[in-house]
């Protein structure tokens, strides 16, 4: 798995040779590690190229952090959400093509049913 983790484009034939095993058994295995929910999704990470944000959201008590968790994520310019200990119940990191569309993403999360305060911090500089 550590090989997919530096590169998901790794072929199973390279895997296999790396671990001296066969293309078929590094297959079966990847498979697996999907099914069991080890592996949840591949992905491309991509150099930001506008706007980005980190939104902290507090839950209404009466409404399931998880649920506002998943509501999260089909919102656009949402990139990834952590439900956590502290203050805040929910870390959201966002990014968006302009500032407009961030700003929409944001108005979009403070709408949800169950978020009852936010604050959301633009970032400055990454590396």
């Amino acid at each position: 798995m550590e090989i997919l983790k530096r590169d998901a484009r790794s072929s199973y034939l390279e895997i296999g040779k790396a671990l001296r095993m066969s293309e078929g058994a590094i297959r079966r295995r990847v498979k697996k590690l999907v099914e069991s929910g080890i592996i949840k999704r591949f992905t491309v990470d991509t150099v930001q190229e506008g706007p980005a944000a980190v939104m902290l959201v507090s839950a209404n008590p009466s409404i399931p952090t998880s649920q506002i968790s998943k509501a999260m994520m089909k919102i656009e310019g949402v990139q990834k959400v952590f439900e956590v200990t502290g203050e805040f119940d929910i870390v959201a990191l966002l990014s968006a093509s302009d500032t407009p569309a961030l700003n929409n993403c944001i108005e979009k999360t403070r709408t949800l049913d169950g978020t009852s305060r936010t604050n959301t911090m633009m970032v400055l500089r990454y590396w």
